[in-house]
């Protein structure tokens, strides 16, 4: 049985579209290893971005999957099953959207596939021993009463030691750090219930997106793998920045299943499977992430970029810094405490709520808003030292207010917006801070993946496929058999 899993579309039109192709080729060799299309396609969440639409859903989702995989027969139910789980951007609408598409009475035709769930939540077979569960965790911390009793049905019915695949819509435990009493929130109410109610199931698999890169950790008890596999066509997540272990247990709290698995240690290509040995983890084979982490690291430095890649923001910060400028001007010498003052209140409420309320955090915030507010003192006095060197006839009121506007739009957008830039640059590198938004000013079109498994008896083997660069517009190639 082949297995095709995908999550974190949509962000980008012709990194979808080239993801989509990808899947939809019925075979697909890769470093010798020949591999088929997948009787199901598992959607790991956050299936369209920014926000949850029904014309997001159908231009980022249903028109570039359909045109990868054109529909052969769209009057028969007969394809591909599709099933999908929810994000939390699939919830910014109430996931009205997502459920007209994928619980659609009938079923609905994403290209040749075809949706068969009836909730935002699943449980399949996909073969004798072989189950998957799609996990709604719908933004809380506990499965719901009406999910946990169904997942419990299920166990029920399952045969005894059924291997199971969790689906989760975010990775828990590379949050572990922020959430020691329960890491794994959802994730493990719903495994704990597949434990109680099916003798001896085993969970050797959990999967998810909401990370934009692809990681593979292993756990130190039962062998489970977590892999975060969240490239299918949203802006890139850093790997340089993910630890080497990733422990469970802190200050005695509970942890994945009932404390048994204390860690898990990021997986090394040709593990099989197996956690490396902390003593050799550093040294022994190539980690199973990607990008790598040279790669994530050096991709860092596209950071510094960030005026000439994000000009739109760069007006923006220009706005802020003219108005800035007129506080100067208008309210001296009382800007020297404003100026500062307004910059924290910009970069402090933020900065706290991506990475919480730490000392580290406030003090990079006071360090963030002294560099901007000095940007705007220097430019406050460059202006006045340019006006009193113009001509008389340039002194007036109006044609000052232009100048300087001018020059704290221009100038203060491309200052402003490079010392952000060098802050996106500076925090992840040095202090393992805000790496995202590092990585989503990039705009970078590359380096998606998606993952295929193979199932045969007892074993599942994981071939994730991806590429570094999307191609362009003009290396696209016609498809007139409409083939898949």
């Amino acid at each position: 049985v082949w297995i095709d899993y995908v999550a974190d579309l949509g962000d980008g039109f012709d990194s979808t579209y080239a993801v989509a192709s990808l899947i939809a080729q019925e075979t697909l060799t890769v470093d010798g290893h020949e591999t088929a299309r997948g009787q199901v396609l598992l959607m790991g969440g956050d299936e369209v971005y920014p926000d949850a639409s029904d014309d997001n859903y159908q231009t980022r989702l249903i028109d570039p999957y359909g045109w990868a995989f054109p529909d052969p027969d769209p009057h028969s139910p007969e394809g591909p099953s599709l099933y999908a789980i929810p994000g939390n951007h699939d919830w910014y609408d109430g996931l009205m959207a997502f459920l007209s598409i994928f619980t659609r009475d009938g079923g609905a035709h994403v290209g040749g596939w075809r949706t068969r769930q009836r909730r935002s939540y699943f449980a399949v077979q996909v073969a004798p021993n072989w189950w998957v569960w799609g996990i709604d965790a719908q933004l809380a911390d506990r499965v719901d009463q009406p999910q946990a009793d169904y997942f419990a049905v299920i166990a029920r019915a399952m045969a005894p030691g059924s291997n199971l695949i969790l689906l989760a819509p975010e990775p828990g435990w590379l949050y572990a750090a922020r959430r020691a009493v329960r890491p794994l929130g959802v994730i493990d109410d719903v495994a704990a219930l597949a434990m109680r109610h099916c003798k001896g199931a085993r969970i050797p698999l959990v999967l998810s997106g909401d990370q934009h890169h692809y990681s593979r950790f292993v756990a130190d008890w039962g062998g489970t793998q977590f892999v975060t596999s969240g490239g299918g066509g949203a802006y890139l997540h850093p790997t340089h920045t993910l630890p080497d272990r990733v422990a469970f247990v802190a200050d005695g709290a509970p942890s994945w299943l009932d404390a048994r698995v204390r860690a898990l240690t990021l997986g090394r290509d040709g593990d099989d499977g197996e956690p490396p040995r902390r003593d050799t983890a550093e040294n022994e084979g190539a980690q199973a992430v990607y990008p790598d982490r040279v790669e994530s690291r050096r991709l860092l430095n596209y950071a510094l970029l960030f005026p000439w890649l994000n000009p739109g923001f760069a007006a923006l910060v220009g706005l802020l810094y003219a108005v800035q400028g007129a506080i100067a001007g208008l309210l001296w010498p009382d800007a020297l405490y404003l100026a500062p003052a307004l910059f924290f209140a910009v970069f402090y409420p933020y900065a706290r709520r991506r990475e919480g309320g730490t000392a580290k955090v406030a003090i990079t915030a006071l360090v963030n808003a002294g560099a901007h507010a000095l940007a705007v003192f220097a430019l406050a006095w460059a202006a006045q030292a340019l006006i009193a060197a113009a001509p008389a006839a340039l002194h007036g009121p109006r044609v000052s207010f232009v100048s300087a506007f001018a020059l704290f739009f221009v100038i203060g957008g491309a200052l402003g917006s490079s010392l952000i830039g060098f802050a996106f640059y500076a925090l992840p590198r040095w202090f393992g801070m805000d790496p995202e938004d590092a990585f989503a000013g990039m705009r970078l079109d590359g380096y998606r993946h998606f993952l295929r498994i193979r199932i045969a008896g007892d074993a599942a083997t994981l071939y994730p496929i991806g590429f570094d660069r999307t191609p362009r517009r003009d290396e696209w190639r016609a498809n007139p058999a409409r083939a898949g």
